[in-house]
């Protein structure tokens, strides 16, 4: 059962979010011409070869309305992805459907989900109820570690500050001691 959610959250990618784009094309000499239809498409192929998962995953969202609009995508959506664009390394890729559907607003929308759909935003398959469960799930373990790592940071901030007192109270006590 490939339900195309992480088990866990991947990490933050840090690289430009935009692929490098030659400059200008060389001086010839000739007049200038339309560049060739095929010219363009490989350049964008070359530049999403070598793009970040999260630059990537940016240029899904534009070029298709299941990202865009976040809906619960098809099984096998990254079949979908390579057949429209061949030149997209598969690792890349993966990291992205891989942010994409660990999103917060991606499993929200899975929790909900009826139906999934393919990248044109077109109806597909049923959710199952597994899946949903899944995104529940997941937005649990989520929900509860962010109040988990809350409480730990509030209880250092007192203990902190209990430590302060404390040792505010020592001061106070070594220099009345050291009068006499």
């Amino acid at each position: 059962m490939n339900t195309m959610s992480p088990v866990a959250e991947l990490p933050e990618a840090t690289e430009n979010a935009t692929p490098a784009m030659p400059d200008a094309q060389p001086d010839n000499g000739a007049p200038d011409a339309a560049p060739e239809a095929g010219t363009a498409a490989a350049a964008t192929d070359a530049a999403s070869a070598s793009q970040s998962p999260r630059a990537l995953l940016k240029q899904l969202q534009q070029e298709f309305k299941a990202f865009r609009d976040c809906l619960p995508l098809a099984i096998g959506i990254d079949k979908q992805v390579l057949a429209r664009l061949p030149a997209l390394n598969r690792k890349t890729m993966r990291a992205a459907l891989g942010i994409h559907t660990g999103s917060m607003r991606y499993l929200r929308a899975m929790e909900k989900a009826t139906v999934r759909y393919d990248l044109d935003g077109n109806p597909g398959a049923e959710v199952t109820d597994t899946h949903r469960q899944h995104a529940k799930e997941l937005l649990q373990e989520r929900f509860k570690k962010e109040a988990d790592r809350k409480k730990a940071e509030r209880d250092a901030a007192a203990q902190a500050e209990a430590d302060r007192k404390r040792q505010e109270k020592l001061q106070q006590l070594a220099s009345k001691f050291a009068k006499r």
